[in-house]
This record gives C-alpha cells, sequence and structure tokens, in this order.
C-alpha cells in the first residue's frame, strides 16, 4: 500500500477545525431591532403609502414602488 507524502504541518492544519465566534443576544438584538424597523418602514411605503394612510401626497412615491407592489403582490390598480 502506498502512503501519501505529506509534512506534519499540513496535516495538523486541515484537521483543526476553524474556532467558530460565539454571538450574544446583547450584541444582536439591537441590529434585529433596527433591521425590524427598516423592513416595516419599506414595507409600508411599499404596500399601503398613496392610500388612505398617505405621508406624502402625489403620486411620487407610487411611481417609484409601483414595481415593487406587483412583485410582492399589494394591489394598486
Amino acid at each position: 500500500m502506498a502512503q501519501s507524502i505529506a509534512s506534519p504541518a499540513t496535516e495538523s492544519a486541515t484537521t483543526q477545525p476553524l474556532p467558530v465566534p460565539k454571538l450574544s443576544v446583547r450584541a444582536v438584538l439591537p441590529w434585529a431591532v433596527f433591521f425590524g424597523v427598516l423592513m416595516l418602514v419599506l414595507l409600508y411605503f411599499v404596500g399601503a403609502e398613496q392610500g388612505a394612510t398617505s405621508v406624502f401626497s402625489g403620486t411620487d412615491v407610487h411611481e417609484w414602488v409601483h414595481d415593487g407592489r406587483h412583485l410582492l403582490g399589494f394591489p394598486c390598480h
């Protein structure tokens, strides 16, 4: 049986797993809240702006998010 020639340095480097960084809930929670609020604001502008709860007058916001409304299944016509 043939044995492969490998140096001990390459064998030990390939067999040890990489360390997994540990994240605490305190470190992740502010980012999760930030992105959650950001997604809710974007969902409002795509789904409900230019309707009965319109924040901006005119049709500018509607025209900017028109294709996104159709992509997400919101009726707008």
